[in-house]
């Protein structure tokens, strides 16, 4: 498992993976971590409080996806599931665009071309597709950009996945395939439906794997970053497996007391990836308690900032799940919306609200 900083925040050498930070970007990363574990604690809160209809957690989860994202360069599209909050973030997309998905008042949220960041995608491996086809369509645009996609261990039981590792194969598509394998599909654990390591797959299909500390966010940075230096190479995909864990529940319908034993996840507590930078920052003087202080202090006034304006959002227009369905006008489209405009209107008179 490559690995570059180690849990107790000492830098480690690796024979393949080498990075060259300036003490900027160490600190900046801290911070980017930081606020996205801010933003997965209020969100969960804040459904609790009836605000969100839902959340998927991403506690734990910091390393792997700011580091990948950060490998990124301004061109290259990531394809995410629902999970990750840490690479929109790192993509520029407003968090409150993520909020409109969950408060359910956007069936989109964000443009993707804007962030080179593709919409939430529910429908569990499908986006893998959908990365490879635009991955296959960079390579005919003769393009030198790269693609990400994203998902969880248990996606790799889903047919989807395993066709886009076909076609990326075949077509020597410029894509990186991330697997955060937090250990948990839903409430099975990863050896119910994983009899070898998840990375060793892509030596059936004719690419590499990986397997990267994913709580280590130096060494997904350097394992990323050579993934898609050599897709751009025109040397075809690579499979990363980054082994993390979901510290909180698959979403804020499940309750993970009920089939993981408490003592595991105290265990990955002593792993927590911001923890671990912090440490590496401190012990070799990059930052110190004035530096971790002030990102605090920021965190919590952003946390307020984010709070008030969920809770002023208001509500769509029950029309508008009629829009963007289609770029242009349809015929049946705009009958539908008429009888559902008739239908609402004929409770105006009664005092019900439709």
């Amino acid at each position: 498992m490559v690995q570059l900083l180690t849990p107790e925040g000492e830098l480690v050498t690796h024979e393949s993976y080498s990075l060259d930070l300036t003490h900027a970007q160490y600190k900046s990363l801290y911070r980017e971590m930081v606020f996205v574990r801010r933003l997965d604690q209020e969100a969960t809160a804040l459904q609790r409080q009836g605000e969100l209809g839902l959340w998927a957690s991403s506690l734990g989860q910091e390393a792997a996806q700011v580091g990948s994202a950060f490998a990124l360069e301004k061109n290259d599209f990531a394809f995410p599931t629902y999970r990750e909050h840490g690479v929109a973030w790192m993509r520029g997309v407003d968090p409150m665009k993520i909020m409109e998905v969950y408060r359910g008042i956007s069936n989109g949220g964000w443009d993707p071309l804007e962030h080179g960041c593709n919409s939430y995608t529910i429908v569990i491996g499908n986006q893998v597709l959908n990365g490879v086809g635009y991955a296959m369509g960079c390579t005919l645009d003769q393009s030198e950009d790269a693609v990400i996609t994203y998902f969880g261990d248990g996606a790799t039981a889903q047919g989807d996945v395993n066709e886009g590792f076909v076609f990326a194969s075949t077509f020597d598509a410029p894509v990186v395939f991330f697997c955060q394998n937090n250990q948990w599909a839903i409430s099975q654990p990863s050896e119910k439906f994983v009899k070898t390591p998840i990375y060793k797959r892509a030596d059936g299909f004719g690419f590499p794997g990986v397997l990267v500390d994913g709580n280590d966010i130096l060494a997904v940075i350097a394992v990323t970053k050579a993934a898609l230096d050599r897709a751009r190479s025109g040397a075809g995909p690579t499979l990363i497996e980054a082994f993390t864990y979901r510290m909180g529940a698959h979403t804020t319908s499940d309750d993970p007391t009920r089939y993981r034993h408490e003592n595991d996840l105290q265990n990955w507590k002593l792993r927590d990836p911001i923890e671990r930078l912090k440490v590496m920052l401190a012990r070799n003087g990059i930052a110190d308690r004035n530096f971790f202080d002030a990102i605090d202090i920021d965190a919590d006034a952003w946390a307020h900032t984010l709070r008030a304006a969920v809770r002023s959002m208001g509500e769509p227009a029950p029309e508008s799940i009629f829009d963007n369905v289609y770029a242009d006008s349809h015929e049946a489209l705009d009958a539908q919306r008429a009888a559902f405009l008739d239908y609402h209107e004929g409770f105006a008179d009664s005092g019900v609200k439709s």
